[in-house]
């Protein structure tokens, strides 16, 4: 069961209090004043959640007894990991005819990308997908993968020797189709054993 967001508070009020008085832990009564708890029970009922859903432990018949448990410093270092792959989305910008501006509070999340074990980058060379905008020099997010479905931008390795970023199609006969995204450049077309997809394209990183 997934914490109250006063519960919550009582857990980080303890764990910055820690923080700050060098591995000291508050008393109830530190607690109470810290957080404007109304009484020293208000505090042991928080408490008393908090153990049982193994957040903290606690040492009977001792002052300042209280321990934050593993899993919810595991769960800190996790947020503040995704909060520095965040960056706010401030609004909309016209990119074709003018467009009416407006405040937006979202967050983008770059931990969506980044952070799993299956995920690499590869840099991009050559013009092949740049009708997907995709140009040389761009850096591309792929996730591992083995299959895909048509129309998906793959890291296909052809003939076992040459990998290479394009949509992938099924065709007929067993064969399959690597689609560039270029009007200059033909299609590979090359029968499916001699096809191992590597990745999906997630992401296009591009700077400038």
């Amino acid at each position: 069961m997934a914490l109250t967001r006063r519960q919550r508070e009582v857990l980080e009020f303890i764990a910055d209090y820690q923080v700050e008085n060098n591995g000291v832990c508050p008393s109830y009564e530190e607690i109470a004043r810290g957080m404007n708890l109304a009484s020293i029970a208000t505090v042991y009922k928080h408490i008393s959640a908090l153990q049982t859903r193994n957040y903290l432990t606690r040492r009977d018949n001792q002052s300042r007894s209280l321990e934050i448990s593993p899993r919810f410093l595991q769960e800190q270092r996790r947020n503040k990991m995704k909060q520095s792959l965040e960056v706010p989305v401030l609004g909309t910008i016209a990119a074709g005819a003018p467009v009416q501006a407006y405040e937006d509070k979202s967050m983008l999340s770059f931990s969506d990308y980044v952070g799993h074990k299956d995920t690499y980058a590869l840099r991009v060379r050559g013009n092949s997908m740049i009708e997907d905008h995709i140009c040389e020099g761009d850096m591309i997010l792929v996730e591992k993968a083995q299959v895909a479905r048509d129309g998906e931008i793959v890291v296909a390795l052809v003939g076992g020797e040459e990998a290479t970023l394009k949509r992938f199609y099924r065709e007929p006969g067993n064969m399959v189709r690597l689609q560039p995204a270029n009007a200059t450049m033909s299609p590979i077309r090359v029968p499916a054993q001699d096809v191992a997809i590597q990745g999906r394209l997630l992401a296009v990183l591009r700077k400038y």
